[in-house]
């Protein structure tokens, strides 16, 4: 018989794999017929991706692909490449490491108790600490965007006063550029991250009450809020630390299907 956890790791696999399918439709060269006028439509394919600034992970570790230069914010981008950024940021390897780290804190610390000790309460946690962070990535940087048309990328300031910078950065969890037009409230970060904090009850046996989920939204909003503010200033702590040039200024081919 299924047990909850096994059947929300499906339900990740499927989205993912299902996002996946997606960014790659579409992305042909070459002209589509057009039947109604008899004309070739030229299907949408960027020539070439600006990377993203610093580099697409921070210290080698931490995905970095919803960040994007001060120069594209304004810019829309496609329903496509939403899922593509929330897809990156879910799969990408070093987030197996990442999880393996709090899986052992959380097992060290006795979270959920529940789970046991050992390999089988370790690899439990491991799970569900994957999903959290799979889910959440999903839902708030590509579903809730494609719905409500806002975008999940974090635009680097890159200059200014230093705590203009981080006040910039934390309250994007606020608010974000709506497509096509201006600022807005962040809807797909707080119902993005409510929606993956309510389906964490499916395996969580402990914790259910809403004081406990009302705790879970806030440090969810709140991680990413700080994230955002290393995005903001990863770009000067690799060229001052690492010597490394301003990855803005390169271009990567643009992924082929």
């Amino acid at each position: 018989m299924f047990s909850l956890p096994r059947i929300a790791c499906v339900g990740v696999v499927c989205l993912v794999t299902g996002t996946r399918i997606w960014a790659q439709e579409g992305v042909a060269t070459g002209a589509a017929p057009d039947t109604s006028t008899g004309q070739s439509v030229q299907a949408e394919v960027p020539a070439a991706e600006a990377a993203p600034p610093g580099g697409n992970r921070m210290f080698g570790v931490l995905p970095n692909y919803r960040t994007a230069s001060r120069a594209e914010e304004g810019t829309v981008i496609s329903a496509r490449k939403k899922l593509y950024i929330a897809r990156r940021d879910s799969t990408d390897y070093p987030l197996f490491f990442i999880t393996g780290f709090f899986a052992g804190i959380n097992q060290l610390t006795g979270q959920q108790p529940s789970f046991g000790q050992g390999v089988k309460g370790y690899a439990h946690r491991f799970g569900t600490n994957y999903i959290d962070l799979a889910v959440g990535n999903a839902l708030a940087e590509g579903v809730f965007p494609v719905l409500l048309h806002q975008d999940p990328r974090y635009f680097v300031r890159g200059s200014g006063p230093k705590w203009q910078r981080a006040k910039y950065a934390m309250t994007r969890v606020i608010v974000t550029r709506q497509d096509g037009h201006g600022l807005n409230f962040n809807y797909s970060e707080w119902l993005g991250n409510a929606a993956a904090v309510a389906l964490s009850n499916t395996y969580y046996p402990e914790g259910r009450d809403f004081t406990n989920n009302y705790r879970k939204l806030l440090w969810q909003v709140g991680t990413d809020a700080l994230s955002q503010v290393l995005k903001e200033f990863w770009p000067d702590l690799r060229r001052k630390f690492f010597g490394s040039p301003n990855p803005d200024q390169k271009l990567i081919s643009a992924p082929r299907p």
